[in-house]
């Protein structure tokens, strides 16, 4: 295949690290084939009448120095001008994002992932397609409802709110608690925000699966282990990476949501199991590229970069 032009809509690129972020190492192996990597940040996207446009800068390095750049002079012009447009900017899922995805509906060439995916799947409601295969999962503004909720699911529960991410917010709720109005009405912000009740998985505090597929199949797989006295295993939250592999209960959950993720557009998702439950299907950026290769001592050409590489130039190829 020649080389392509890939553009990546992202966070400011200084700010990836070298160690940790996918998004570093998807720009790193379209160097190393041979692609051209152009950036853009949300405010570089542009409507001109019935097309997007965009003001793209190279992606690369200066003087050996790991830290990932804008380099070069910038192109502003139609995005058509790319072979594919990678959306690897963060949430959170506000009005900027939701513009830009609005925007990126009228690209006039590849987008992964897709915008309206991206705009339709929210990564802890859109679970709700799966409910034989999740923890009993609700969703209210009602802090009297939740009580309800909660009395139904044994007096333990995970509130989190539907827009959350990297770990932010996420509450034990306990019957016993007396703090329990306190977390509800926190959770709901008084009534006027709808907040996720999970059923308490006990296996959350051997950590959580985070399971990276590419065109809806696995690619690889690390565990999250919490800190101690953290509820939370997202890594963002101190979550230490381990190896693990994939189970049975974990292909069947992959078998069940591929289809539905190669139907929508997305290309590149993160699904968290716990206990061999789905909890979230993350469709905006996720990570854990780097922490499987290290664990599984991938590199080059196996390396989860590769795979997704691999993978999209397969989609490109029969463009």
């Amino acid at each position: 295949m020649g080389a392509r032009k890939a553009l990546f809509v992202l966070d400011p690129p200084e700010t990836f690290s070298p160690d940790a972020d996918s998004t570093y190492v998807m720009v790193t192996e379209a160097l190393r084939r041979g692609h051209a990597p152009f950036g853009a940040l949300m405010s570089d996207l542009s409507l001109h009448e019935s097309a997007a446009h965009v003001n793209a800068r190279p992606l690369g390095f200066r003087d050996g120095d790991p830290t990932l750049r804008f380099i070069g002079d910038p192109v502003r012009g139609p995005m058509a001008d790319f072979d594919v447009v990678v959306m690897r900017k963060d949430p959170p899922v506000d009005q900027s994002f939701m513009t830009s995805t609005w925007i990126l509906d009228r690209a006039g060439t590849l987008v992964i992932n897709d915008p309206g995916g991206l705009r339709s799947l929210n990564e802890k409601m859109s679970i709700a397609a799966f409910a034989d295969l999740t923890p009993r999962t609700y969703v209210s503004a009602d802090p009297e409802e939740l009580r309800e909720i909660l009395s139904s699911l044994g007096g333990q529960m995970i509130v989190k709110p539907v827009y959350g991410f990297g770990g932010r917010e996420i509450l034990l709720a306990r019957e016993d608690d007396a703090n329990l109005g306190s977390i509800l009405e926190i959770a709901t912000a008084d009534g006027s925000r709808y907040t996720v009740a999970q059923e308490f998985v006990p296996q959350a505090s051997e950590g959580d699966k985070r399971i990276l597929l590419v065109d809806g199949a696995p690619i690889g797989a690390v565990l999250r282990v919490p800190a101690k006295g953290e509820l939370r295993n997202n890594f963002h939250a101190g979550g230490a990476p381990a190896r693990v592999e994939l189970d049975d209960a974990d292909r069947a959950i992959c078998s069940a949501v591929g289809p539905m993720l190669r139907q929508t557009g997305q290309f590149f998702v993160g699904l968290d199991v716990i206990g061999g439950k789905l909890t979230e299907i993350n469709v905006t950026s996720p990570t854990g590229m780097q922490e499987i290769n290290r664990l599984e001592q991938r590199g080059d050409d196996d390396s989860t970069q590769a795979l997704f590489w691999d993978g999209l130039e397969s989609k490109l190829g029969g463009a």
